[in-house]
């Protein structure tokens, strides 16, 4: 590698790394017991996910020559997003056996819409929050952790950040969930990168769906 690349090299790691730290500040503003009742939710959420997409998109517009809206990408992210339902409502059913305060801080959880009309909340999960994550952590923050070391490095690292992001909510569950749903959605991504177009569509309907439509 020579001196050019290299210096190429540095700098899109301390981009990616910015842009990672404005996602975690932004976190620990929406989830921390100490910021979180100054703000609403679902405002903050939606005006992250502007954030994050614009810097994607300033740091590495890599991801947008693979969103691809075919009818095959469509019906294969609303495949994957059902599976992932059925995985976590088996996974409600199973943690709430184990785990006496499952079901309340379940509960937490859906007490973020409170003061929110569920109607604004499925618009914004569908069309800002869900795909600007998807975009976000996998077509950009896994992408280029990805190029930059190798393909499995850039999924473990990506869901491990991804994850402990939520660390704030000091909620088991909320991380358990952004666990799952990271591991799931990344290993996706490090087996077939060209499905990014159905994930994001798996992720804005599964968000919609968790939290709106069908909750557990």
């Amino acid at each position: 590698m020579d001196n050019m690349t290299m210096e190429s090299a540095k700098i899109n790691d301390s981009r990616v790394w910015i842009a990672v730290a404005v996602a975690a500040v932004l976190w620990f503003v929406m989830f921390s017991p100490w910021t979180a009742p100054m703000v609403n939710f679902w405002y903050a959420m939606t005006a992250s996910a502007v954030i994050l997409v614009t810097l994607s998109t300033c740091f590495c517009r890599q991801w947008l020559a693979d969103i691809r809206p075919t009818a095959s990408q469509l019906a294969l992210g609303l495949v994957i997003a059902l599976v992932l339902w059925c995985v976590f409502w088996v996974g409600d059913k199973v943690s709430q056996l184990l785990f006496s305060f499952a079901r309340p801080q379940v509960d937490m959880i859906y007490g973020m819409k409170s003061g929110t009309a569920s109607a604004l909340i499925g618009v914004l999960l569908l069309l800002v929050i869900g795909p600007a994550e998807e975009i976000f952590w996998r077509g950009y923050v896994q992408r280029c952790l990805s190029q930059r070391w190798n393909v499995n490095v850039g999924f473990v690292v990506t869901l491990a950040l991804y994850t402990l992001i939520h660390v704030w909510s000091f909620n088991f569950m909320l991380l358990m969930a952004a666990l799952m749903v990271g591991a799931f959605w990344g290993l996706l991504y490090r087996l077939r990168p060209q499905w990014l177009t159905a994930l994001v569509i798996s992720h804005a309907v599964w968000d919609a769906c968790a939290f709106v439509f069908f909750p557990f």
